[in-house]
């Protein structure tokens, strides 16, 4: 397993992991600050009680529609007991929960969603679950601050190609001496040729479908989608100076589309276990 990123509680580092858009923090990593030789020990012995048993089933009853409600009964009516014994393996295996995940290899160890792993640090010190829940805010909202100003330079550069893009509309496609009420037209049938090829759908139906909504349709669009639709705007510039009908432009901007964004999508999920 790739390194996943990490944030530090009071000289201990925290490994974080992103799955299913969830954050999973390493219960390996937060035993250390009780122990650092014992941890699987540690999170075992967490495991056994009952409040913990209970947690794990309540928390995969509600976000997990294949967990084993009859399989987490007969381990909440063994919790406690001294013949207990309980591992996160087991755990996962008789129960199908996805709560908690075991990583084999050098970075690997226990993880848990969030919710669960603050419970744990609270367990091993109320003071430093306070310490890791005020780290690990600070850690997102320093991810979401660099999103946040990467979006809006993808919006910088989006306006740029949309000049080349107009001028190639205005260049290649308007005629001269037409009203400028008929130049626009010509322009927002342009800019809805992209976005069908992108959404799969028009500005117009958009705002009939998000009545509640300001803005428009980019104003909720992706990274990605933003990117994409930068590079459509050069794309079908190239595409215009070509002589190539609006039909024909339309197939082969939506096939950019789809290529362009499965790259995406797919190095951002390489990123994000990195």
């Amino acid at each position: 397993m790739a390194k996943s990123k990490s944030f530090t509680v009071s000289g201990l580092e925290i490994a974080l992991l992103e799955k299913n858009n969830s954050d999973f923090l390493s219960l390996t990593d937060i035993a250390r600050y009780k122990d650092t030789e014992h941890t699987d020990s540690i999170i075992q012995n967490w495991m056994r009680n009952r409040n913990t048993i209970e947690l794990l089933g309540f928390w995969e009853t509600i976000y997990n529609a294949d967990f084993k409600p009859l399989e987490f009964e007969g381990f909440r009516k063994q919790a406690g007991l001294n013949s207990f014994v309980m591992t996160p393996k087991k755990w996962i295996d008789t129960t199908s929960a996805i709560g908690i995940v075991s990583k084999p290899g050098r970075y690997g160890g226990t993880f848990a969603h969030k919710d669960i792993a603050l419970e744990f640090a609270s367990w091993i010190s109320i003071e430093f679950k306070l310490y890791v829940i005020k780290e690990f805010q600070r850690l997102k909202e320093e991810e979401n601050s660099k999103l946040n100003l990467e979006w809006n330079l993808q919006r910088t550069i989006s306006k740029i190609n949309y000049r080349i893009h107009t001028d190639a509309i205005k260049e290649n496609l308007i005629p001269h001496q037409i009203s400028k009420l008929q130049a626009s037209s010509v322009y927002a049938n342009e800019a809805d040729l992209l976005n069908v090829a992108l959404f799969g759908i028009t500005a117009k139906d958009w705002r009939e479908q998000n009545k509640g909504r300001n803005g428009n349709i980019c104003d909720y669009a992706s990274l990605e989608q933003l990117v994409v639709l930068s590079n459509l705007e050069s794309i079908n510039a190239l595409l215009i100076e070509k002589g190539l009908t609006q039909s024909q432009r339309l197939l082969e901007l939506n096939k950019v589309a789809i290529i362009q964004m499965k790259s995406l999508i797919n190095n951002s999920s390489i990123k994000l276990l990195k």
